[in-house]
C-alpha cells in the first residue's frame, strides 16, 4: 500500500511537471531608439504568433513562454540581450533587426545552444560560413534574403532604368547599411556602370547637408543609401531644400510608413523589398488579428510571425525542441508554410527563393504617400 501511494505521488508530481512543461523563446529588437518602428515589428509579431500557438495548443503539448530584449539597434548591448535570454533559460530566439546586432549576438548563442531566427537581417556574413575558421554556423537562419541578392534586383533596375543617369552611393557604415550598398555598388559595376560618388554619414546625426553638397557637386541624378528610414528621410529633405531632385534609392532598411513623414519630397523614392506579405493570402486571417488591435502588420510584423512558425514547424517535424535536432531539419530542405509563403532552407540557413521586388514611395488617391510595387 506504501508503495502504491509513493508510486502514484511520483506519477502526480511528473503530471504536474509535464502540464507545466513550456517552451522559452527571446524576441530580440530595437525596441527603443531610432529603428524602434521596426522593433515594434518584431515583438508584436512574434507575441501574436506565440498567442496564437498557445491558443491551439502549444509545440508538442508545450506552451511557449516569450520573453522580450531591446537591443536598441547596438551592437553591445544586443549581445547583453543575447545573453540574458540564455541566462532565463531561452533556447530558441526570434531577433535581431540590425545585422550589426545580430552577428555578434549569434556567437552568444551559438555557444550556448540556442537556434537563432532573424526575420530582418540581411548580410550575407551572418550565415556565411566564419571568415577566419571556415566553420559554418549550425544555428543561424533568417526569414528575409540576403543583400547580395537584394543588391543585384537594385542594380538591375538602375542599369535597365537609370541608362545615362550620374548615380551616388552613400551609407550609414553599420553592418547591413555598408553591405547593402557595397553589393549593390558590385553589381553594378559588373554592369558596365560607375558611380560619381561613394560616401558615408554617422547615424543619428540632424545634419547632413555636408554629404547633400557633395552630391550636388558630382550632380547626382540617383543616390543609392544603405541604412535606415529615420537618416534617409533627412537626406531626402536636405536634398530638396538644396533645390535636388535626384532620386533616393534604399533597401528594405526604409520599409516604413514612417519614411513618409518626410514630407512631399519623399515622392518618387525607389526601395527594394519582398513582395508585400500583407496580400498573401496565408497571411489573411492574421492580418485581421492585428488590424482588430490597431496595429498595421507592415514589413517585418508578418516575416517575425512566420519566423516563430518555422520554429514550431521544425519541432513538430523533429518531434523535439532540441536547437540541434531542429536546426538538422530546417537544413534539410523540409519545406514550412508560413504567413509571407512557403520557406525552406539551404545548408547556409538561407532562404532557397528569390525574395525582392521594386517599390516606389507615390501619394494615393487619399492624399497618403505609401510604397506600391511596381
Amino acid at each position: 500500500m506504501k508503495r502504491s501511494l509513493m508510486a502514484g505521488a511520483a506519477l502526480a508530481v511528473f503530471v504536474s511537471a509535464a502540464a507545466h512543461a513550456e517552451i522559452k523563446m527571446g524576441v530580440g529588437g530595437p525596441i527603443t531608439g531610432g529603428s524602434a518602428a521596426f522593433g515594434a515589428q518584431l515583438k508584436m509579431g512574434a507575441e501574436q504568433a506565440v498567442e496564437d500557438i498557445n491558443k491551439a495548443g502549444g509545440i508538442n503539448g508545450e506552451q511557449v513562454k516569450l520573453f522580450v530584449g531591446d537591443d536598441a539597434g547596438d551592437p553591445k548591448q544586443g549581445i547583453s540581450v543575447a545573453n540574458k535570454f540564455v541566462g532565463d533559460g531561452a533556447t530558441w530566439v526570434v531577433g535581431h533587426f540590425n545585422s550589426s546586432v545580430s552577428i555578434p549576438a549569434s556567437g552568444v548563442y551559438n555557444e550556448n545552444g540556442v537556434l537563432q531566427i532573424t526575420p530582418a537581417s540581411t548580410n550575407p556574413g551572418l550565415t556565411d560560413p566564419d571568415p577566419k575558421t571556415g566553420e559554418s554556423k549550425w544555428n543561424v537562419f533568417r526569414v528575409c534574403g540576403r543583400d547580395d541578392q537584394q543588391g543585384a534586383v537594385a542594380a538591375e533596375y538602375l542599369i535597365k532604368n537609370m541608362k545615362g543617369k550620374k548615380i551616388a552611393f552613400i551609407h550609414d557604415k553599420k553592418a547591413y547599411g555598408k553591405g547593402l550598398v557595397d553589393e549593390t555598388k558590385k553589381a553594378l559595376n559588373a554592369g558596365g556602370v560607375q558611380e560619381v560618388l561613394y560616401e558615408t554619414i554617422n547615424p543619428g546625426e540632424k545634419d547632413y547637408s555636408a554629404v547633400v553638397s557633395k552630391l550636388k557637386a558630382a550632380g547626382a541624378d540617383v543616390v543609392y543609401y544603405g541604412g535606415e528610414h529615420t537618416e534617409a528621410g533627412l537626406l531626402v529633405r536636405q536634398m530638396r531644400d538644396q533645390g535636388m531632385s535626384t532620386i533616393l534609392m534604399g533597401g528594405d532598411g526604409i520599409a516604413s510608413e514612417e519614411f513618409a513623414q518626410n514630407g512631399p519630397g519623399v515622392e518618387g523614392t525607389l526601395m527594394t523589398f519582398p513582395p508585400d506579405p500583407r496580400n498573401n493570402p496565408a497571411a489573411a486571417a492574421v492580418v485581421k488579428e492585428f488590424e482588430a488591435k490597431k496595429f498595421n502588420p507592415e514589413t517585418y510584423t508578418l516575416y517575425a510571425y512566420a519566423a516563430v512558425q518555422v520554429l514550431k514547424q521544425a519541432a513538430e517535424a523533429a518531434k523535439s525542441t532540441d536547437p540541434q535536432a531542429m536546426a538538422k531539419l530546417m537544413h534539410s530542405g523540409h519545406t514550412f508554410k508560413t504567413v509571407v509563403g512557403d520557406i525552406s532552407y539551404d545548408k547556409k540557413g538561407d532562404i532557397t527563393r528569390a525574395d525582392y521586388v521594386v517599390y516606389r514611395w507615390v501619394k494615393g488617391a487619399d492624399g497618403k504617400i505609401t510604397y506600391k510595387q511596381l
